[in-house]
């Protein structure tokens, strides 16, 4: 065994040319062939890579989809994203346990099979979902997850079809991708969703001088599709005259705010579109390099977007003199991520991409100053890189026409939950929420949570806003909450989430998240006092005031968001105190501990 691991590391890291820079595709592959990254593994993996023992293993213990400890041969990781647990998620989850005589974090007496619980995998329109190794399972029910067992109890190598049932539509039932997921595409624009003449906006690009593309890019006002809204033609022109001539274009194309699933539609259907507006990027600033960062969760689509890279290769769109432009220089490679949230944080990305744990990185310097291995580089997300590609083939006349004053363009919808259509939907900002709920067929809706969790919940008198920059901002997630449901449960769970998927750095988002959901606990339990409400919101603040990076500066929106615009449910659970004591202490609890180590019951006043 010691040889074979010896070995196979060694060819492992071989393979990605022994490069520090690629560990995380190093121990991707140990995790791939050995079920998990051991110790005589990370000591191999730093010995060839040139790094040190300890870098390999905060790698490791850092990306949920890796493990120091073995799992078996299949792991099944069931969504407990919100719009999965909505669609019953749970009860999927208990007939997995079932079947497997195991519960979740669990895996089966014979090592085969294990069982755990993972955040959103980018299937909400589909849920319940889960993913068995890298396949992906949609529309689940109890029945089909123990069938799913039988077929991984009774097969080493399962065949796909017995776990797929049936393929989905469009790409996902090509060869290289064969999965059972749907596009679920409702409404289809001018922008993302029009017919694509490959290279066509390249050469038109490549006809234009640079600092023309951006410019055009500039006068469409295009912002950033990803949520923050940067003006994309401001973020291009700060790297192109930053300080180096090796400048690097990174697509963000991990998606993983709980709700959000859109960028996986593009990756499937419009892989060319996002690929020419990469390259376009690359002419614009001067790079020679491009990124894409594809999520764990989507490693489904790494064939069938290697071969898209390969066919533009092939074009002459990539490479040397790309699209025909001597001293043009330029192509992609994709990076594959391991299950961590943080990493759609642009300076955590960067960290992850250059091997490393997905720390966000201090600001300044910013990325168009010192990026990708101290290079500039410009970040942009799936959405962005189609739309200026769409932009440069139509012109930026043609962009500004459609949405709103402050908003240019279309917007991606993911839309899930209480609704009869739920899917991707592209749609001109400034549409309002009222709209959104018609096309999607949502009735008796009580709340709209718009962003995702790092948004915000808004009820029926906000249902007239509008979705844009200038109102309500979001990355694409808009998850519909129907008569039922729980509202400040929904927000705990959220919660739930950020305590997950903090990357621990910051005292504030690390600890303040806990303290926001324990006391959100209390209330939910008919412990609560008033006085919670006025520490939620003071606490809420701090945490989005001090934190370090994008995630802790919105983590307490759920509990901000529901104070503000549910004021009354928090209300109708805490009541005052009435004789002076804490409702939520519990004395007998307090001093069962010392009971049990004293081995006596304590004495003390009911």
């Amino acid at each position: 065994m010691s040889e074979n691991l010896d070995k196979a590391v060694r060819d492992i890291c071989k393979a990605c040319g022994n490069d520090r820079g690629r560990l995380m595709d190093i121990v991707r592959g140990v995790q791939e062939k050995f079920g998990q990254v051991s110790g005589k593994a990370m000591d191999l993996i730093a010995a060839q890579a040139g790094a040190r023992r300890v870098e390999v293993q905060s790698v490791v213990t850092f990306y949920s989809f890796l493990s120091e400890k073995p799992k078996g041969k299949f792991v099944i990781r069931v969504s407990n994203c919100v719009p999965c647990m909505m669609s019953g998620a749970e009860r999927v989850a208990r007939s997995f346990e079932e079947a497997l005589g195991i519960s979740m974090g669990q895996t089966t007496p014979d090592g085969r099979i294990s069982l755990e619980w993972t955040a959103c995998m980018g299937m909400c329109d589909q849920g319940p979902a889960a993913l068995v190794n890298e396949q992906v399972m949609t529309y689940l029910g109890p029945d089909r997850a123990k069938g799913i067992v039988e077929v991984l109890k009774t097969h080493d190598e399962p065949p796909a079809m017995s776990l797929v049932h049936k393929l989905g539509d469009g790409n996902n039932a090509g060869d290289l991708i064969r999965s059972a997921v749907h596009n679920n595409i409702r409404k289809e624009g001018p922008v993302i969703f029009a017919p694509v003449t490959v290279g066509a906006a390249l050469h038109k690009a490549l006809s234009m001088t640079p600092q023309e593309v951006i410019r055009e890019v500039k006068t469409a006002r295009l912002r950033g599709r990803g949520g923050a809204g940067f003006p994309t033609g401001m973020k291009w022109d700060f790297t192109r005259s930053a300080e180096g001539k090796d400048k690097v274009v990174i697509c963000n194309a991990d998606e993983g705010e709980p709700g959000t699933f859109k960028d996986r539609v593009i990756l499937t259907e419009r892989a060319e579109l996002l690929l020419e507006g990469m390259t376009i990027a690359g002419y614009a600033i001067g790079a020679g390099t491009g990124i894409l960062y594809l999520r764990g969760e989507y490693a489904y689509l790494l064939a069938y977007l290697e071969s898209v890279l390969a066919g533009r290769r092939k074009a002459g769109l990539l490479g040397k003199s790309a699209g025909g432009k001597k001293g043009f220089d330029f192509d992609i490679r994709i990076q594959m991520g391991a299950g961590a949230y943080i990493c759609g944080e642009e300076t955590a990305l960067i960290s992850s991409c250059e091997g490393k744990r997905g720390d966000p990185k201090n600001r300044p310097p910013f990325p168009a100053q010192r990026g990708y291995m101290d290079k500039p580089t410009s970040v942009n997300n799936v959405e962005t890189f189609c739309c200026v590609a769409r932009i440069i083939e139509n012109g930026s006349g043609w962009f500004v026409e459609m949405g709103s004053r402050g908003s240019p363009g279309t917007k991606l919808l993911s839309v899930s939950g209480d609704c009869a259509k739920p899917g991707v939907y592209e749609a001109p900002f400034g549409i309002k929420l009222s709209e959104v709920l018609s096309l999607v067929g949502a009735a008796n809706t009580i709340a709209i949570q718009v962003g995702g969790p790092s948004g915000q919940m808004v009820g029926p008198k906000d249902f007239e806003r509008t979705i844009c920059y200038d109102d309500l901002a979001t990355g694409g997630s808009v998850i519909v909450l129907g008569k039922g449901r729980d509202l400040l449960k929904v927000a705990a769970e959220f919660m739930e989430f950020f305590v997950e998927e903090s990357c621990g750095y910051c005292t504030p988002c690390r600890a303040g998240n806990v303290l926001i959901k324990e006391r959100l606990d209390k209330i939910l339990a008919g412990l609560g006092e008033p006085r919670d409400m006025a520490y939620l919101e003071q606490l809420g603040q701090t945490v989005k005031t001090a934190s370090r990076c994008g995630l802790g500066q919105t983590s307490a929106n759920p509990v901000l968001s529901t104070l503000k615009n549910f004021p009354e449910l928090y209300q109708s659970l805490v009541k005052a105190e009435t004789d002076g004591f804490q409702r939520s202490f519990d004395l007998a609890e307090a001093v069962s501990q010392a009971e049990a180590i004293t081995g006596r019951k304590m004495i003390h006043m009911h």
